[in-house]
């Protein structure tokens, strides 16, 4: 297998890692977690709530994460709704595999995901005239972009955007992943969303202080998405993979692709 006797550092939410891991070591490596999101509830309901009072007057719910769609049926279910009930009627668009086959797998139907699973894809293959309609989208409370609700805007579209819920930084890094990071035995660090190189930065910074740079540098970089690419060259360098397609699939084929002679 082509990636046997490699260390790699998957950065991911915490409830996140284990299918990450999983796909990971069935092809050899060996994974080191380093959790660099904490997935919680917004500082405030009622935004979400209020929204979902008035779901049926909206034409689309556009999904952007499957943290989004688990918080929107738990609190739809609290008024009595499912989001397997509303598909019926209302269109629901996912950006991206994963949070597509999240809602298949709750029996929900999914008009539309777009070829490239990024957000700038769902804007410009969606597949109605936006012009009038009502959208809802659930996002995270802080970090996330703009570019959906911004985009429909300007086409027309009368956008509700609420926080459904928040990522946060966690406190610590496993010990045997700093272990691992001191003694030079990781070969690959992948990321998996612009927040999770921005809190990394920040774990790195807080256990190994101001030298953290120098000690991934030979270390080789896997990013998710351009995004994600972005956020590296800003804060850390340019990735020497970019995933294509953007998930977890994706992730692995860079991985496979890199150079370690």
């Amino acid at each position: 297998m082509a990636l046997t006797d490699k260390k790699i550092i998957i950065t991911r939410a915490l409830e996140q890692t284990s299918e990450a891991r999983e796909i990971f070591r069935k092809n050899g490596a060996e994974v080191f977690d380093l959790p660099s999101l904490v997935i919680g509830p917004p500082d405030d309901w009622e935004p979400l709530d209020g929204a979902l009072k008035e779901i049926t007057t909206f034409d689309w719910i556009i999904f952007s994460s499957a943290n989004g769609v688990r918080n929107v049926d738990e609190r739809m279910k609290e008024i009595g709704l499912s989001l397997s009930e509303i598909s019926e009627n209302i269109q629901i668009a996912a950006v991206g595999r994963k949070t597509a086959s999240l809602l298949e797998d709750m029996d929900v139907k999914v008009s539309f995901v777009p070829p490239s699973f990024v957000a700038d894809s769902l804007v410009e293959y969606f597949p109605q005239n936006q012009k009038g309609l009502k959208l809802f989208i659930p996002r995270v409370q802080t970090g996330g972009r703009s570019i959906l609700s911004d985009s429909f805007k300007l086409k027309g579209a009368e956008v509700t955007e609420v926080a459904a819920y928040e990522s946060s930084c966690p406190k610590d890094i496993p010990q045997k992943t700093i272990d691992a990071l001191n003694s030079g035995q990781i070969d690959i660090i992948a990321f998996t969303s612009s927040k999770t190189v921005k809190n990394t930065v920040s774990l790195f910074t807080k256990h190994f202080g101001e030298n953290w740079l120098k000690l991934i540098q030979k270390i080789q970089l896997v990013s998710i998405g351009p995004q994600t690419t972005i956020s590296c060259k800003n804060l850390i360098r340019k990735p020497d993979k970019e995933a294509s397609p953007h998930d977890l699939e994706g992730l692995l084929q860079a991985c496979l692709e890199l150079n370690f002679n």
